[in-house]
Formats: structure tokens, C-alpha cells, sequence
């Protein structure tokens, strides 16, 4: 039965959504529901469910029954784990080509979360993207939650570029599109020359576009994005308003010679392959080893088993190959960094080996899980930082402080990851927190893998928020004792943390970067004690939500009606949020025995060359000149034209009055600001940048 809340939207919308009480398992309910005769259908899974791993078989089969029922719908499905994807595959007519889709809760809350660890606030930006709202500022707001709404308004869509773009370089065709027709164009859809299934390439460098290319933007409305395809430089080169830039007479030409009009979804059928690599790719020689902490990675012989790996290659082949040199650092598909299986016994730290560890720039991951709970998926949290656009010594350290007796079960999809440490013990001991220095972190995240009870579901979070209260109440400083001095002792450990950036840590546990995940939304209002938010206050204009410090799961729902109208959309964001999955790598995860290691050649070597977010300073730097009142466009076009840097938003202090970055001041996200606001020389920018060859420890 609905209750009270769910029977009022159904009287208020009672025109529009007709409800029905069935079984999806039950032929004579789909007819009653004229599923053959939808447009697509949409299944939801209980995110609050005491076992995940049941809700996804039963959602699985109640997918197998609409499609026996009628094999050529649409679905859409929410899975809660990752490693449940492979089993859709396995339905006859299941096709990703006929617009299925399957969003996955424990991928997409984990990458949104592993983005955060990289470029703090990101995940807020992108839930924004396509949360699909219309934002309303009021002069009542304060100015920094006006300047976030007008943010929440954008959305991502897809338009075929104008015959005026053929040609041009991406970088030319995002600034036209920027400062001309005040879009931002994030990625072009790219079509291999052998005609097989188009690629969505982000920020790609060196290509020309060819004709009808489809481009991904954002901006606050449809309409505005039918610019980019009426755009003509005939007839609108002076044109200054660029809400005057509709269809001309010219375009009729152009229509006779084979160009065809764009729909908004002309592209949303097309298979959508995730890896994002660009149509001309740069052969590299690799003949530098990799250095970190001033040691090179190649381990020396002896460490391997006899000095050559034990691999059966035909004769002819392995002329090829120099065993002692070749050693596998990247997985098969050349996507992640990868390192042969450890156990979780050489992982372990204990408090004291934590404590002589200099860990600095490090992630923390807190986690609260019983030795039975449900496995969330650690690996796709830990995946998207193992990127392969990353040089080996820019990883970051991930540690991790939690129940051994739970990871050892998450294990097995860890075990060829780089760079992991666990801690046995609670993220609510301090003790153990200063342990792995959680003040010096870049990110410290706070996950919960306990079912949520069913009597009160606000108590669901209750660990999640303790333990956020707990590190914001601790102050650092004298209480540690300086343990530089040890730093040449000949111990491993050493170095483990990327010591080449030292920076003096915060006092206060307040201005420790933290990231929490929610199951619950109305419990955002008890992590930030300072904030003045309503209690009823929707999730997405709370405070932790706009700084970037809390993330829910239910914004994972808005995706289900961004895909239904725009496929490409859920491509474009799993894309840049997990770092680079391909479904070749889904069919190897899929196997379940975990990442393959491959040896590198220049062709996996080449995929590395992909866009990754990353997060710049206004205050130093090459663009510090423009924090100083320049605007928003400056920078945008500055950025583009030297480094290939795609600017797409502002992480601004929250109090512009402060004028020394002090880490108490507390940041909000500005989704893709007007071009021309002002900017701060606080500020720091969101940008998608390129993989640099050379190894620079400056980001």
C-alpha cells in the first residue's frame, strides 16, 4: 500500500502517473501495465535492503520476466552491487545497443567518491549535472547559495556540431562554442575509422572534428544547445547576443548535401563503449622506468622468481620480449596500474608500524563493517585512483582502517592493486586515526557496509556521522610526536607515503578534507554542526552537499530518467567516474577472477592517454594572474589554448572575506560559471587534464 507521502504525489500528479499493485513475475500484471506497448521500463531496487545480493537476483529476474514477456523493451535497471552486472549479460535479449542500461549504485557511489579523493567537491558537481532541475535564485538567499543554484541548473546534453566545426581542433571548437554561443562542450562522440561502435572521447587533443560530429554539453537548457548546430560563421560571425543565433538561410544547403538535422538523441541508441581514448594516439617509447621517492619501481631480478617470469610464449615470440626487463605494471587493457596478487597479510599494519610510516597526501577510508555484513565493492572505490593516466609515484596511498575480518573477504578484488595498507581497528579510535595520520590526508572518506535495521532508518548513518563528528573534535600539533627523525631508518614503510610534498598539516580536525556517504538524506543535518539548514531542506541545497563533504545514494536515482532521455549521458559520466572501464574489462571482471596483468605495448601503452579531472589553484601557479578580478572567460580560454586544460567549474570559499587560504574556510561548488563572473585568487578550478609524458611531480 503507499503511504501517506507517495498517495499525496499520486493525487497531485494523478493525471500523469497511474499506479499499479502486481508482480512483475506475472504475465497477466505486464499486460494489465501494457508493458509490450512502453517506451522502456524502469526498475528500482530497495537501497535499504538487508541483503543487496537478494534484492539484485530478485530485480535480475524481474528483468528476465519483462523481457521473455517482450524481449524488444527497454529497461533500465539500478543494481546495488557490481559484481551482480555480469548476470544482465547473460539475458538472450538483453542489448546495450536497443538502449539498455544498468546503473549500478556500489560503481558510480564509489567512483563519485574516488573523483572526490582527486578533486574535492567533484562529486557534488556531477550529481548536480544530471539532477534534472530548474534552479530559482532569490535575492533573500546568501550570495554563495545563489551562485551554487544557478550551478544545480545545468545538465548535460547531447547535439550534432554545425558543418562550421568541421574541421576545427576540439579546443578550437570548445572556446568557439564557450565564448561564442556560451556552452561548454566537455566531449565529442568519436567514430573509429574501421566503422565500429563510436567512442566518447573528453577533452581529446590533436584530432580534427569531422562533419556531423555529435558533442556532449552542458548547459541550462535544451534550447540553448541548438545553437552549437544552427551556428553558422557566415551569417552569425558579428552576431553579439547569442540567443539571435537560430536557423539561417544557408542551412538549407547544407541539409541538401547529406547532413542530416540533429535530434537530441540521435546518438542515444549507438552501443556506448567506455573507453574514452583519443582517435590519434601518441606512440610512446617507454624507455624511462618510473621513479618514485627516487628509487625506480622495476623490482631487481632477484626479487622476481629466477630472474625471468615463468610464461609460456611461443618461440618466435618471445624473441620479442627481454624477460629479465619486462616486468607487467598495467593491467590487460592497459586502463589501470596493476601489481602482482599480495595477500592481505603483507597489507597489514599494525598501530606502530602505522605510526613510523610517513604517510602524507594519503587517502584514509574509514570503514564500518561486521565480519558478515554485505561486501560494498571496495575496488571500485579504489579503481578509479589506480588510473593508468596517472604516473606510478602520483598515486595516492590508500589506507584503510577497519575490520581485518571484513576485508579479508573484499580481498580477492584488491589483491593486484597498487599502493593499499589496511589498519585493524575502528575509525572511531583516535588513536588509530593519528596512527595513519588522518591530518595529513588529501581525503579522508567515511563508508558504512552495515545493513541499515529496519525499526528507525535515520539510525542508519549513525556510525558514518560519529565518526565524522569524532575527527572534526580532534586537534593536532604538539600531541604528535615528530617522527621525521626516524626517516632514515632503513624500514620499507618509509616509503610508502609520497614524501617529495611536505606540507605542515591542519591543527584542527575541522579542516580535515572529508567526504561522507549517507544512506539516509535527512541525516545530512546533523554532520555539520555550524550550518543553518532546515531540516526539511532538500539534500541537494544542503551545506555538506554543496561543499562536497557529503554524498547520498539517492542522487544516484536522478540518473535513471537522465538516461531514459539521453544514454550517452550515463557513457559520458561511468566514463570519467571510474577512471577508465571498458567493457573488455567488464567481461574480465565479469570472469571473477579478478584485474589480468598484461605486458605493456604500444598500444595499451597509448590508452593512457586519456583526461582525468584534477583540481588547479588560483593562487600560484601558471594562471595566478587570473585570480586577480579576471573573469571567468579569461581564465577559460587561457587554460585551453596553453595547457589543453578544460575548465567546467569553481570551488570557492564559502567566506570570500577570507583573504589567506586557511583550510577552516569551507568551499561550494559553482557548476560551470557565466562567462563573465568574477574570479578570486582563492578560487581553485575543476579541469579535465591531459596525461603528461613526462613525469612531473607538480600537477
Amino acid at each position: 500500500e503507499p503511504d501517506l507521502e507517495f498517495e499525496g504525489l499520486l493525487k497531485r500528479q494523478h493525471t500523469r502517473v497511474k499506479y499499479f499493485q502486481g508482480s512483475l513475475m506475472n504475465a497477466m500484471d505486464l499486460e494489465r501495465a501494457k508493458v509490450h506497448e512502453a517506451d522502456a521500463c524502469l526498475v528500482l531496487a530497495n537501497k535499504y535492503c538487508p541483503d543487496p545480493d537478494a534484492e539484485d537476483a530478485a530485480n535480475i529476474m524481474r528483468v528476465i520476466s519483462i523481457k521473455n514477456y517482450s524481449d524488444d523493451i527497454r529497461v533500465i535497471i539500478q543494481l546495488m552491487q557490481y559484481h551482480n552486472k555480469a548476470y544482465l549479460l547473460n539475458i538472450p535479449s538483453w542489448d546495450w545497443k536497443q538502449g539498455d542500461d544498468v546503473i549500478c549504485l556500489a560503481e558510480l557511489k564509489l567512483g563519485f567518491i574516488a573523483q572526490s579523493c582527486l578533486a574535492p567537491g567533484f562529486s557534488t558537481m556531477m550529481a548536480n549535472l544530471f539532477a534534472m532541475r530548474s534552479f530559482k535564485t532569490s535575492p533573500d538567499m546568501a550570495a554563495w547559495q545563489n551562485d551554487y543554484l544557478q550551478g544545480t541548473g545545468c545538465e548535460m546534453y547531447t547535439e550534432t556540431l554545425s558543418p562550421t566545426f568541421t574541421g576545427m581542433t576540439f579546443s578550437q571548437a570548445s572556446e568557439l562554442c564557450f565564448v561564442k554561443l556560451k556552452l561548454l562542450l566537455l566531449a565529442i562522440e568519436v567514430k573509429p575509422e574501421d566503422g565500429g561502435d563510436p567512442k566518447i572521447s573528453i577533452n581529446p587533443r590533436r584530432s580534427k572534428l569531422p562533419t556531423n560530429t555529435v558533442g556532449f554539453f552542458i548547459a541550462q537548457s535544451a534550447e540553448e544547445v541548438k545553437r552549437a548546430w544552427f551556428y553558422c560563421k557566415a551569417c552569425h560571425e558579428d552576431v553579439k547576443d547569442e540567443n539571435l543565433i537560430k536557423k539561417c538561410k544557408c542551412k538549407h544547403l547544407a541539409n541538401k548535401t547529406g547532413a542530416t538535422p540533429a535530434t537530441p538523441f540521435s546518438a542515444a541508441l549507438s552501443k556506448p563503449l567506455l573507453n574514452i581514448k583519443n582517435s590519434v594516439m601518441a606512440k610512446e617509447e617507454n624507455g624511462s622506468k618510473p621513479v618514485m621517492n627516487g628509487r625506480p619501481t622495476n623490482k631487481p631480478a632477484d626479487q622476481q622468481k629466477n630472474g625471468k617470469m615463468e610464461v609460456g610464449i611461443a618461440d618466435d615470440q618471445a624473441k620479442d620480449f627481454d624477460f629479465a626487463k619486462t616486468e607487467m605494471k598495467y593491467d590487460s587493457t592497459g586502463m589501470f596500474h596493476w601489481t602482482p596478487a599480495r595477500s592481505i597479510e603483507d597489507c597489514i599494519l599494525d598501530r606502530n608500524q602505522a605510526a613510523m610510516t610517513v604517510l602524507n597526501g594519503h587517502v584514509v577510508v574509514c570503514l564500518f563493517a561486521d565480519p558478515d555484513s554485505p561486501l560494498i565493492g571496495l575496488r571500485n572505490l579504489v579503481m578509479p585512483l589506480r588510473a593508468s593516466n596517472f604516473h606510478y609515484h602520483e598515486l595516492k596511498h590508500v589506507v584503510i582502517v577497519g575490520a581485518v575480518d571484513y576485508l579479508r573477504r573484499e580481498w580477492k578484488t584488491l589483491q593486484n592493486l597498487p599502493k593499499i595498507s589496511v589498519l585493524n581497528g575502528s575509525p572511531l579510535s583516535r588513536a588509530d586515526l593519528r596512527a595513519v595520520n588522518v591530518n595529513l590526508c588529501d581525503m579522508c572518506v567515511i563508508l558504512s557496509a552495515k545493513v541499515p535495521s529496519n525499526d528507525d532508518p535515520t539510525l542508519a548513518d549513525k556510525e558514518a556521522i560519529l565518526a565524522s563528528l569524532n575527527i572534526k573534535a580532534m586537534t593536532f600539533g604538539d600531541i604528535i610526536t615528530n617522527i621525521e627523525s626516524m626517516g632514515d631508518s632503513k624500514d620499507a614503510l618509509n616509503n610508502m607515503g609520497d614524501t617529495t610534498v611536505k606540507r605542515p598539516g591542519p591543527i584542527y580536525g575541522t579542516n580535515v578534507p572529508m567526504i561522507t556517504e549517507l544512506v539516509n538524506d535527512s541525516n545530512v543535518q546533523f554532520l555539520d554542526q555550524d550550518d543553518d539548514d532546515d531540516p526539511d531542506t532538500e539534500l541537494y541545497l544542503t551545506q555538506p552537499f554543496a561543499c562536497g563533504t557529503a554524498f547520498a545514494v539517492s542522487v544516484l536515482d536522478s540518473l535513471m530518467s537522465t538516461t531514459y532521455f539521453n544514454q550517452n549521458a550515463l557513457t559520458l559520466i561511468r566514463s570519467l567516474i571510474t577512471g577508465g572501464a571498458t567493457p573488455e574489462l567488464e567481461i574480465i571482471l565479469a570472469e571473477g577472477a579478478g584485474l589480468r596483468g598484461g605486458y605493456s605495448t604500444p598500444d595499451t601503452l597509448s590508452h593512457r592517454d586519456r583526461c582525468r579531472v584534477g583540481q588547479i589553484s588560483l593562487s600560484d601557479g601558471p594562471l595566478a594572474t587570473f585570480g586577480e578580478g579576471r573573469k571567468y572567460q579569461d581564465l577559460f580560454v587561457a587554460s585551453l589554448r596553453n595547457y589543453g586544460m578544460l575548465c567546467i567549474g569553481l570551488y570557492r570559499l564559502r567566506d570570500a572575506a577570507l583573504t589567506t587560504v586557511d583550510a577552516t574556510s569551507k568551499r561550494y561548488v559553482i557548476t560551470n560559471p557565466p562567462f563573465d563572473f568574477g574570479l578570486l585568487p582563492t578560487d581553485q578550478v575543476f579541469v579535465f587534464i591531459h596525461w603528461n609524458k613526462r613525469q612531473s611531480t607538480s600537477q
